[in-house]
């Protein structure tokens, strides 16, 4: 058998939010390379993540592999964005009496 154009086709998309998805899926682009630079085999991450198939998994990878800078600025742009969030979440009085509380019990279940 020949391939004359073997072609790869990635079904990314950007959602509303600008976060990259596989597919009609809600599994993160970011997801799947955290996954993999971790250690993780591209079987235990289809495993992990049903909804996403073994060749998306192969797929999203060869794409990172071949796209390393634009992925790691997407990546980089992603944790500060999270970073943000994370700093108005746990600045909030809420969040602090919440934690407060949390912790108390906590203690309190220990001693």
């Amino acid at each position: 058998m020949v391939i004359e154009s073997p072609t790869t086709i990635i079904l990314l998309r950007t959602d509303s939010s600008g976060v990259i998805c596989v597919g009609n899926t809600r599994v993160t682009f970011e997801t799947v390379i955290e996954e993999f630079k971790r250690g993780e085999s591209p079987e235990s991450i289809a495993e992990n993540f049903s909804a996403i198939s073994l060749s998306q998994v192969y797929a999203i990878i060869a794409f990172y592999l071949s796209h390393t800078e634009d992925a790691e600025a997407y990546l980089a742009m992603r944790a500060s964005e999270a970073a943000r969030v994370r700093q108005a979440i746990t600045s909030t009085t809420t969040y602090q009496q919440w934690r407060k509380r949390l912790l108390e019990r906590r203690a309190s279940r220990q001693a």
